[in-house]
């Protein structure tokens, strides 16, 4: 692996468990102890789909973790950004897919516990995210990458993903 990617791997991932493994594991666990006793909890049905929520907020989570390594060379890290702008893969779709990650596995974990506590913390999870992307985090890309990253804003949403056109 060339340099720049070894460096771009390992901030990534010492990003990746600071941030999204905070907020998203130690943080629920905080508030739950991850403690089953709710009788929501005793729902197979919420189980299985909070379980897949955690999955798919992992999977997704990590590929664009991935992105960063090969596509950015440097993590998502406002204190180191990546060399370039991000744009593949899920980022084709939808401009947040790591809140969205993170946001989705504290709902399964509210699911698969039974801890409903867990869907405010989501909720708050959410706006301090939303906030931190209108007020810091457009800005600083626009900054550093400019028209590129303008017509990125422009032909992507941030928050619901966009399905692939079906135009040939």
């Amino acid at each position: 692996m060339e340099h720049r990617k070894l460096n771009a791997a390992v901030g990534t991932t010492a990003f990746l468990l600071l941030a999204p493994g905070l907020v998203g594991g130690f943080g629920p666990w905080l508030v739950t102890r991850w403690d089953t006793r709710s009788p929501l909890g005793h729902w197979l049905g919420f189980r299985v789909v909070g379980a897949l929520l955690i999955a798919a907020g992992a999977f997704v989570l990590l590929h664009a973790y991935v992105r960063f390594v090969v596509e950015g060379l440097g993590p998502p890290a406002p204190v180191a950004p990546p060399e370039r702008l991000v744009v593949g893969g899920l980022y084709r779709y939808v401009r947040n897919p790591m809140y969205i990650s993170v946001a989705a596995t504290i709902v399964g974990q509210a699911l698969l516990f039974g801890r409903l506590e867990l869907l405010a913390y989501a909720a708050v999870f959410l706006a301090l995210s939303a906030a931190f992307v209108h007020w810091y985090e457009e800005p600083h890309l626009t900054r550093l990458f400019g028209a590129e990253y303008e017509a990125y804003r422009r032909a992507v949403p941030a928050w619901w993903p966009r399905l692939p056109s079906k135009r040939a």
